[in-house]
């Protein structure tokens, strides 16, 4: 039975990477064509593969459904919660995890400190989108035109001496972070609170949140922080990989 399904399973990169007929499947599986021939069968019956009019046999309607179900119903929230709780034990820094909706980054998780000095950040409460690290990596993947038109509509206050107060300045930092893959508040909204965050990538690569370590430079300095980039990045590669459900890669960022 578990050689069955191991054959049937590997039917779907094939047809992945376009239709394919029977002798191509038979082939690939190091089958018989009726061996073949039987599976394709039975995921045809289940809509996981079609068999169009020239005989050759593509994924199915109902594989995509399922696929696009199964992303609805996920929670990054609770596939990241235990990955930040343990970046939060490791460092004994805050830890966020946020999302983008419509116009705003909203936290959606939060795991505080264990020094007395907490921050005003809260799960539901919107960050100060134009200087928070989790915004800049969020804004940072949208599309160009999107990314611009965003950042013309955006207000840019000045919280500290370190603010983004203009579109372009905002642009030209949401590239770097782009090109970079990780971004920083360093004293951007709050002038004693210093941030360093990556994305969480969902299977198709975009980002579907952002986490970030955050500390006052009273505990450790900018530099310090910034030491944690590369701990920061491979739990936000842990989470992308059981979000999106791959194997995952060992030290990525050294």
């Amino acid at each position: 039975m578990s050689q069955t399904v191991d054959r049937a399973l590997s039917i779907l990169p094939l047809l992945a990477e376009g239709p394919a007929n029977l002798e191509q499947v038979a082939g690939r599986l190091g089958v018989h064509k009726s061996t073949a021939l039987r599976l394709l069968r039975t995921l045809h019956e289940h809509g996981i593969v079609h068999r169009q009019p020239d005989q050759r046999y593509r994924l199915g309607s109902r594989i995509f459904a399922l696929a696009q179900q199964a992303v609805e119903n996920l929670d990054v929230r609770e596939i990241a919660h235990p990955h930040l709780v343990e970046l939060n034990a490791r460092t004994g820094h805050t830890v966020h995890l946020a999302v983008h909706e419509e116009d705003e980054v909203l936290y959606i998780d939060k795991v505080e400190s264990r020094y007395p000095v907490r921050m005003y950040s809260r799960i539901g409460k919107p960050v100060a989108i134009t200087n928070a690290a989790v915004a800049k990596l969020l804004l940072a993947d949208l599309p160009e035109q999107e990314r611009r038109a965003t950042a013309q509509r955006l207000d840019y206050p000045r919280y500290t001496a370190r603010s983004i107060t203009d579109a372009k300045t905002f642009l030209a930092e949401l590239a770097k972070v782009r090109e970079q893959g990780w971004a920083t508040d360093l004293g951007g909204h709050e002038e004693s609170i210093n941030c360093v965050g990556a994305p969480v990538r969902g299977p198709d690569g975009r980002a579907v949140a952002a986490m970030s370590v955050s500390a006052p430079n009273v505990v450790v300095s900018a530099d310090e922080l910034l030491g944690l980039l590369p701990l920061v990045r491979r739990t936000a590669d842990a989470i992308s990989d059981e979000y999106s459900g791959k194997t995952p890669e060992k030290e990525r960022h050294p």
